[in-house]
Order: C-alpha cells, then sequence, then structure tokens
C-alpha cells in the first residue's frame, strides 16, 4: 500500500516536471533574439556604449566588443540605435517565435563632428555639450597638421590652459615651480603619469603617436582622479585598431631663421635644425588588437648648449577571450632613451641671451618605461569591471653633476566599477593604491603611499536636466609621516534650455599633497640655492563656474559658442619663494643662505571668463574649421601684504587663441594665434641684485623695455600628394617675433620645416 503510494507521488511529480517544461518550452517558442555588433563605417572599430532603443519602451547598450543581445516577444519592433558624432540609425523588424535574428549596423559619422564624445568627466561616454564641467578636445588632425613634436606644444595653442618651461596651468591655477610638483593631473588612458619623485609631466614621453583624443577637464577634479588634480585634469587617450589595417607614417625635417635681434644668433652662419619621424601601425589578428608606435627626434636647440635627443617606441595588445565573453586582457608598454641638455640661466639680455652660463649646463641621460597590464570583464548583468594597473620608471644621469642624478618608481593599480542603469543613471566607483620609491642623490631617498575610494553618480532626471555628483577619500604619507587623509566632493549639472542650448553649472573640491621634490630638495644652480622644507603642507581649494553652450548655424557654417564664469580659491598654496633662510646657528647670512624654499604661501583667489567659438562647415566649396578663444584671469594673492600689485607670480591676466582651416581640392592652409598679456609679477630676486650680483643679468631693464603681451603667429600650407601622402611647409613664429616664457627663457624664433606624411 505504502509502495503503492510512492509510485503514485513520483508519478505525478515527474508529470509536473513535464508540464513544467513544457509550459516554458512554450514561453521560450513564443520569444525570440536579436543580436548584432555595431561599428563605425568609416573605419570599421567596433562603437562601444551605442544606445539602442526598442520602440521607446526597451533598450540596451554595446559592450565593449560592439556586441549587443536583446531578448523580445514575437513582433514587430522598430530599433533605434544612435551615439554621439554618429548620425541615428533606425530599422523595423519582425520577431517570429525562436527567431534568432543577427542585425549587423555600421554607424555613419558625421562630417565634422563638434560634439564629441568625451569620457574623462565621468569615466563613461557622453556628449561634450551635456557634462557639467568645462572641457576641451584636441583630436590628431590638430597635432599632425602643425607639425607637433610633444604634448606640451598642442596644449598650449588651447583657450584657458598654458604649459610654462614644463609647468601645465589652467585657468591661472599653477604658476613656475622649477620643475617640482603640478594642479593639473596628467593621464595617459585614464591613469596617472606624474613622476613619483616630483609629480612632474615628462611631455616627451607622451605617445603622439598614437593619439585618438586628447580631453582636457578646466577645474577641480581631485573627486574623481585624486591629488594634483586641483586644478585640472589632461587625459590623453590612444587609438584601438579598426577592422581594417592602418599604419601612418611622418617624417620632418626643419631650421630655426635668424632672430629679430641678430646679436642673439651665437651660431653665426650654421643654423640649428631639428629632425624627426614616427610611425603608428594598428591592426586586428583574429581576436588580438595590437598597436605599434614609435618616434625618434633631434633638435640641435637654437640656444647654446640646449638640445634633445630621443628614441621612444610602445606597443598595446588586447586580447578578447574566446571562451569567457566579454572578457578582455590588455598590456601597454612605452619606453624611451633620451640625451638632453635644459637651459636655465641666460649670460645676458643682450648677446647672451641664447648662451648659458656654465655653472647651469646640465647635460643628462634618461630612461622612462611604463608597462600597463589591464583587466576588462563584462558581467551577464551589463556590469563593467576594470582592473587598471602601472609601473612607471624614470632614471635621469648628469655625468657633469652626479649629485644631481635622481630616479624613481611608480606602482598603480587601480579597481573600477561601472554600471548604466538604463541610460538613466551611470554609477562609477572604485579603489586605488600608490607605492612610490624615489632614490635620488639631489634629495635623498624615500617611499610614499597612497590609498583612495571614490564614487560619482551622473543621472538623467529626464531628458533635460542632469547631475552629477562624486565623493573620495584619499590617505597619503611620505615615509610613513606626515600622514594626511582628505575627503573631496564634486557636484554639477547640465539642463537642456533649448534644442542646441545648454546651461552647466559645477562645485568641486581639490587637494594636492607636497611633492617629494619640493619637500626635499636640496641644491644650487649658480647664484641660485634652493632649500629643503620637510614640514610643508598639503594645499586645498574648490572651484566653480557657470557655463553656457549655445550651438549656431550660419549659413554653410555650424558650430558652438562657449561661455564660462568661473571662481577658484585655495588655501596652504605651495609657492616656490624667495628669502634668507639660514640656519639658526648662523648670525649674519651670506649668500649660502639666500635663495628659494616651498613654502605654504597663503590664500589665493582666481576669478574670471572663459569664452571660445568653434564652427566648422563651407564656405562655397571649401571645408572650413576655426575656433577662436578669450581667457581673462584675476589671480589674487590673498596673503599679500599690501593690495598693489599682487597678482600671483607668474600668471597673465589675459589670454587669446585662435586657428582657422580652410581647404580647396588637394590644398589647404591654416593659420594660428596666440596672444598672452604681459607677465606682471616674477620673483624680484631674478630682477635685483642680491648682495651686488645678478642672477639674470639685464633681466629687469628687458622687463620694462618689453612690458607688453605678443601675439605669436603660425602658418602651414598642405598639398596632398595622392589619397594616402600629403606633404606639408610649417612656418612657426611667422613674423619672428621676440618674447619670454619663464624669466630668462626666451621662446624660440621663427622655424620653418617640411614635413611628410603616408597613411596606408
Amino acid at each position: 500500500m505504502k509502495s503503492g503510494a510512492k509510485k503514485m507521488k513520483f508519478s505525478i511529480k515527474c508529470l509536473l516536471f513535464l508540464l513544467l517544461m513544457l509550459f516554458s518550452g512554450v514561453v521560450d517558442a513564443q520569444q525570440g533574439q536579436v543580436s548584432g555588433h555595431v561599428y563605425d563605417q568609416s573605419n570599421g572599430k567596433y562603437l562601444t556604449d551605442v544606445s539602442i532603443v526598442v520602440d521607446s519602451l526597451q533598450g540596451s547598450t554595446t559592450n565593449n566588443r560592439g556586441y549587443y543581445e536583446i531578448v523580445l516577444d514575437s513582433g514587430n519592433y522598430t530599433l533605434r540605435f544612435s551615439f554621439m558624432g554618429y548620425k541615428k540609425f533606425t530599422k523595423k523588424i519582425h520577431i517570429y517565435p525562436g527567431d534568432k535574428l543577427l542585425l549587423d549596423v555600421r554607424l555613419r559619422p558625421l562630417a565634422i563632428n563638434l560634439n564629441p564624445a568625451v569620457i574623462s568627466a565621468g569615466l563613461f561616454s557622453q556628449k561634450l555639450s551635456r557634462v557639467s564641467i568645462s572641457m576641451s578636445v584636441i583630436k590628431p588632425g590638430f597635432i599632425e597638421s602643425r607639425n607637433t613634436r610633444n604634448m606640451a606644444s598642442a596644449i598650449n595653442q588651447i583657450p584657458g590652459i598654458d604649459v610654462l618651461d614644463g609647468q601645465a596651468s589652467i585657468r591661472g591655477g599653477g604658476g613656475y615651480s622649477y620643475g617640482a610638483g603640478s594642479r593639473v593631473l596628467m593621464l595617459l588612458d585614464g591613469l596617472p603619469l606624474i613622476t613619483a619623485d616630483a609629480d612632474e609631466i615628462k611631455w616627451n614621453f607622451l605617445p603622439i603617436e598614437n593619439i585618438a583624443q586628447v580631453e582636457i577637464i578646466k577645474g577641480a577634479s581631485s573627486a574623481l582622479y585624486g591629488s594634483s588634480a586641483l586644478n585640472g585634469v589632461i587625459n590623453l587617450r590612444t587609438i584601438w585598431p579598426g577592422i581594417k589595417p592602418k599604419t601612418t607614417l611622418i617624417m620632418y625635417s626643419g631650421l630655426y631663421d635668424y632672430p629679430e635681434r641678430r646679436q642673439l644668433a651665437w651660431w653665426w652662419n650654421t643654423r640649428p635644425m631639428f629632425s624627426g619621424i614616427r610611425f603608428s601601425h594598428s591592426r586586428k589578428i583574429n581576436n588580438l588588437d595590437l598597436v605599434l608606435g614609435g618616434d625618434a627626434y633631434s633638435n640641435t636647440g637654437y640656444r647654446e648648449k640646449n638640445y634633445e635627443q630621443h628614441i621612444r617606441f610602445n606597443v598595446k595588445l588586447r586580447y578578447r577571450s574566446k571562451k569567457v565573453q566579454g572578457l578582455t586582457y590588455a598590456l601597454e608598454t612605452n619606453v624611451q632613451v633620451q640625451k638632453t641638455s635644459d637651459f636655465f640661466l641666460w649670460q645676458n639680455a643682450d648677446s647672451g641671451a641664447f648662451m648659458q652660463q656654465q655653472v647651469g649646463i646640465t647635460p643628462a641621460k634618461g630612461f622612462r618605461l611604463m608597462v600597463d597590464p589591464r583587466i576588462q570583464y563584462f558581467d551577464k548583468h551589463n556590469n563593467k569591471h576594470s582592473l587598471l594597473t602601472r609601473f612607471y620608471k624614470v632614471r635621469n644621469s648628469f655625468n657633469l653633476n652626479p649629485d644631481k642624478n635622481n630616479g624613481s618608481d611608480l606602482y598603480y593599480g587601480e579597481y573600477r566599477f561601472y554600471r548604466n542603469f538604463n541610460n538613466k543613471l551611470h554609477l562609477t566607483a572604485g579603489v586605488t593604491a600608490m607605492y612610490g620609491q624615489t632614490k635620488a642623490a639631489l634629495y635623498g631617498n624615500h617611499s610614499n603611499v597612497n590609498y583612495a575610494v571614490f564614487t560619482q553618480i551622473d543621472g538623467n532626471i529626464h531628458q533635460k536636466l542632469s547631475l552629477s555628483a562624486g565623493l573620495r577619500a584619499e590617505y597619503y604619507s611620505i615615509d610613513n609621516a606626515n600622514e594626511k587623509t582628505s575627503a573631496v566632493m564634486r557636484l554639477g549639472l547640465n539642463y537642456k534650455l533649448a534644442k542646441f542650448t545648454f546651461i552647466r553649472a559645477s562645485f568641486g573640491q581639490g587637494y594636492r599633497y607636497p611633492s617629494i621634490a619640493e619637500k626635499f630638495t636640496a641644491t644650487s644652480v649658480g647664484a641660485i640655492n634652493i632649500f629643503p622644507n620637510p614640514k610643508l603642507k598639503s594645499e586645498t581649494g574648490w572651484n566653480s563656474e557657470i557655463g553656457l553652450r549655445q550651438g549656431y548655424r550660419i549659413g554653410g557654417v555650424s558650430g558652438y559658442v562657449d561661455a564660462a564664469a568661473f571662481w577658484s580659491e585655495y588655501n596652504n598654496m605651495i609657492e616656490f619663494t624667495f628669502g634668507i633662510y639660514k640656519p639658526d646657528s648662523v648670525r649674519i647670512p651670506t649668500l649660502r643662505d639666500i635663495g628659494f624654499k616651498s613654502l605654504n604661501v597663503g590664500k589665493a583667489r582666481i576669478t574670471g571668463v572663459d569664452i571660445s567659438i568653434s564652427g566648422a562647415g563651407k564656405i562655397g566649396e571649401m571645408p572650413l574649421k576655426f575656433f577662436i578663444g578669450y581667457t581673462y584671469m584675476n589671480p589674487i594673492d590673498l596673503s599679500a601684504d599690501t593690495l598693489k600689485n599682487n597678482i600671483l607670480k607668474y600668471r597673465y591676466r589675459h589670454e587669446v587663441k585662435g586657428d582657422v582651416q580652410l581647404s580647396h581640392r588637394m590644398f589647404s592652409t591654416g593659420l594660428s594665434m596666440v596672444y598672452r598679456s604681459f607677465m606682471e609679477r616674477i620673483d624680484k630676486a631674478f630682477e635685483e641684485k642680491i648682495l651686488g650680483q645678478e642672477i639674470l643679468p639685464g633681466l629687469k631693464e628687458y622687463r620694462l623695455k618689453y612690458d607688453k603681451g605678443a601675439f605669436v603667429f603660425d602658418f602651414r600650407f598642405s598639398y596632398r600628394l595622392s589619397p594616402e601622402t600629403k606633404l606639408s611647409l610649417i612656418v612657426k613664429n611667422l613674423f619672428n617675433k621676440e618674447y619670454m616664457g619663464r624669466p630668462g627663457d626666451i621662446r624660440p624664433p621663427r622655424s620653418v620645416s617640411l614635413q611628410f606624411l603616408m597613411q596606408l
């Protein structure tokens, strides 16, 4: 009896299981799926984060391989594919029960994209017009057409940002600190690329041959990027290959003309020359992406014993797993060797302005190595997990001054999590860890560590309003001492007032830990002494802005007008300050006790406006591209003893930068312009005698004579020999204007170069 009951129960369970399987099969049979890849029509590259909307109700996005997959009930649907900078694509489909429809889509890029996609503002792709903070974008064509030889030269053409003898400054946030410390964080493919010892940007190490896009954030960005982003961020993103292999080769050679004042030309009859060659190659090999790049450069220099020679080579690899969908492994490496001799102290302001004081000649050999292993994974819920690591080694050796030898190793790791909630909410979170090790005769042996956690949420409240909020907590110490914990936040909004009208506002806090070089450097260059300050404190601050981006169309030309008003405050601002720094045991100071030291000078405020106009289109049948920008800055030292001449050192109040390019058939011509007003305030030590000795002889009289700003123009002309080749003539400083950067640094006279470009 019991046995029969057990059999009956077993039979009922089997029947229920079969009915359940049958029911689920019927349900599955009523559904189907559509899937495929989305490509760039022009180059065959996968497009990531393309938005796919089904009948305005259901949506999805493509993953890092440009792949999407949507399960639908049987019926008729309309799919809409949209991506920033590309023409929207609409497709009507019918799904049959059990159907597996393959739909690959190739989106056509807009003819000229003045509203490109950027990722640096929130670590996800969004339109430039929809971000809540001011940003500028540099495309590879901008660099190639001007025969730009390093990234600093390209940056100097962008409104609102300057590089003064290697020191980057956005909207007057930084001055000149003799190569130590930076309030602008340099990123390469999203990770910091500043040295562990001096927080210095090595501009000639950046792989300009493989640039996909350079994104510049103007304003405090520490909530997302940490220390050194107090003033802003520069993110250089490198290329990945499209479906078709691509090779680019650029060769160039040029010479410097005689300066306007012939007595400066110490070289007499032999004009200094420069030349270089760089290449880039990218291709797909099954599931492997390969990018190669290289650069060789030689410049004898227009100033005596001021030269540069380097060779750089880089490789990028990315492998898409065949076994695990959404999993990729990547490795990026960049290596460079170089010989350089910098210029610091002129002999005098007249015939010796291009000749060095013997004590300042510092020939050096350098080695740089960067290795980036990375892993990225899109899980089944379309969450993005990224593990990003970097090793960065720098070595500098000075044969004539071995007491200045230095080297540093930086180990960096970052885990990022990203989730897109139906294109309504974007969540980014992560943790970072950094360890730096420095060995230097110049400032001793030290180690520093840094840990941080961060998160940022970007939400589209509705079609017109988007909000952004970020938070970061960070710990930092040098030699297990001077421990410091910082917490900062950022808030921003963007409102679409009309079809082509966007209003934005942002507030961001920032901070910067002092570098090892600023705290411990003890050295001298001629009469200039630099003293250590182990008690140097971190500087903090905040930045706020309100901006308007307005689109326009006039005839065949369209573009944007962008205007922003900004306000920045800094506390414990670090400045190199001249003074008498004698030991307590010394009663009467001597020249040995006079020099520069990094000090927390107090509070500073920078206010101003930033206005730019960009456009593209056609005049008749001739393509036209242009931009012009004006920046006004009022950088005030709030700790100054007097309200007179209280402008922060090494800043400009006014800047105008612009560029225009016009093409006709196989010809193209362009003109660039940069204007900077007079640098009103510098260290008095450079202008006055110190115990009867001048550091830079004649500088005071020179600045009294050249007390106006300078307009500098560059001209270019190119002819396309074939669809694959182009020959260009580039003239920099067209009118041979004499102007100065930092004190004692007269910028290059006119130079003329020829460039040959080939793309296959």
